[in-house]
């Protein structure tokens, strides 16, 4: 069987405040900024999580692709998951066989990993990575396990008019086949993680499970930060992140 597991949930913003809210509500470690990400007209913050990562991303030229997803968006927000398998040429083929774009590739040493069109999915970009070593983390930088706090993504919440119809298409990108309950559909991962699909007016990445020690002294935190709040929840740059004490 393949593996797949959820490595890293993407926040875009119109600037780096997103990411620094993020630190001190979550007393996040030192976050690293990846150079590469120019590519795409973007700088970016990756904070560590246990061996997973929240990146927050944002862009610095007028022509940067992120400019319309912020447009749409009406600000910042849920803009992309990153999986980790074992397998990323069955991924590929599997990609191809069922007709869904793959919009950047690359094939590095100690990673390879492709990019899913987002209007083939949709919510957000799909990105399927295979590291090598398997647990390894090019995209969090060389001192990542250094930074890290104690904590996991457990998953992440998906919203839509039509949540079966927008869960199908993710199966079908990940291989994974989704369960339809009475309320719910989810996408069950490596590692106990889930995804959920629900209703909702718009289709969109819309929160992050996190398991985080401390949980409600986070909350203080974003009470603090003048950040919406409730109940278990926190929101931080247009995502809420749902927030369990681990």
């Amino acid at each position: 069987m393949t593996k797949l597991r959820l490595r890293q949930l993407v926040i875009a913003a119109p600037g780096p405040e997103v990411a620094d809210d993020l630190r001190k509500v979550f007393q996040l470690g030192k976050p690293f900024h990846d150079k590469a990400v120019a590519e795409f007209g973007l700088k970016n913050s990756v904070f560590s999580i246990g061996d997973q990562f929240i990146e927050v991303v944002w862009p610095v030229k007028d022509d940067a692709p992120l400019h319309r997803f912020l447009e749409r968006n009406g600000g910042a927000g849920g803009y992309m998951v990153i999986f980790e398998t074992d397998d990323i040429d069955a991924a590929r083929t599997r990609l191809d066989g069922a007709g869904i774009r793959r919009v950047w590739n690359i094939d590095l040493d100690d990673i390879a990993a492709s990019h899913i069109h987002p209007a083939d999915v949709g919510a957000a970009i799909i990105s399927i990575d295979e590291t090598r070593p398997w647990g390894s983390w090019r995209w969090g930088g060389p001192k990542w396990k250094d930074e890290a706090v104690e904590g996991e993504l457990s998953g992440a919440i998906l919203e839509s008019p039509d949540p079966n119809g927008l869960a199908s298409r993710w199966a079908a990108a990940l291989g994974i086949p989704a369960t339809t309950h009475p309320d719910v559909t989810r996408i069950a991962l490596d590692d106990d993680q889930t995804l959920i699909f629900q209703k909702g007016e718009k289709t969109m990445l819309e929160g992050f499970c996190v398991s985080l020690q401390s949980a409600m002294k986070a909350l203080e935190r974003a009470d603090d930060l003048g950040l919406k709040s409730q109940g278990d929840t926190v929101w931080v740059g247009g995502v809420r992140f749902v927030l369990n004490n681990d």
